[in-house]
C-alpha cells in the first residue's frame, strides 16, 4: 500500500524565504530521520510564508501505512512556527 499525504502549510515567523527555508529544512531532515518516508515541498517554492509539504510512505498494509503518515504529521504538529492548513490522504 502506498499512502501521500499532501499539507499546505502557513509559516509565520518567516519574513523571507532564506527564513522559511531554514524552517523547512529542519522539518524535512527530522522527518526523513525519525520516519521511513520520503519527504519534499512540491509546491509554493518562491512564497515566504506558505508552502506544501508531500509525504509519501509503501507499506504491506494500509494500517501501517496510515500509523506511519499520522506520526509524520504529528511531527509537523510539534513544531510552534508552522501551522498546516489543508491536509489530503491519497491511497494508491
Amino acid at each position: 500500500m502506498i499512502g501521500l499525504v499532501e499539507c499546505e502549510c502557513l509559516i509565520y515567523d518567516a519574513a523571507s524565504l532564506k527564513e522559511k527555508r531554514a524552517v523547512l529544512q529542519r522539518i524535512l531532515m527530522r522527518l526523513k530521520q525519525r520516519f521511513n518516508v520520503s519527504v519534499s515541498e512540491t509546491d509554493f517554492q518562491d512564497v515566504w510564508q506558505r508552502t506544501k509539504i508531500s509525504i509519501v510512505t509503501v507499506s504491506s498494509s494500509r494500517v501501517t501505512t496510515e500509523q506511519e503518515l499520522q506520526k509524520a504529521l504529528s511531527l509537523i504538529d510539534s513544531f510552534p512556527e508552522i501551522e498546516r492548513t489543508i491536509t489530503t490522504f491519497d491511497w494508491l
